[in-house]
């Protein structure tokens, strides 16, 4: 590798919203993440949201009150195709 074009790769500080720290190594020397392995949903088996911006309220307040329209507005029902009578 040449020195004068990569990256430094040291030893970097994770720190989790929920509390959790670890070390690996990276490009930069800290990161802040929202989800670890410790608070994960896949590796906990607890459903747990994760909404920092208050993006469910506001998609639940712009799309909660109409439910599904598609849901609610009739079936369109096809009719039958009649077979075209070959005149000889």
């Amino acid at each position: 590798m040449k020195d004068t074009i990569h990256p430094k790769y040291v030893e970097t500080k994770v720190t989790c919203g929920c509390g959790n720290a670890f070390t690996t190594r990276s490009t930069q020397a800290e990161l802040k993440v929202d989800i670890c392995n410790v608070c994960h949903p896949f590796y906990t088996g607890k459903l747990k949201y994760v909404d920092t911006a208050g993006r469910i309220e506001k998609f639940q307040k712009k799309f909660g009150e109409g439910g599904y329209a598609s849901l609610n507005r009739p079936k369109k029902v096809k009719k039958p195709v009649q077979p075209v009578a070959d005149e000889e």
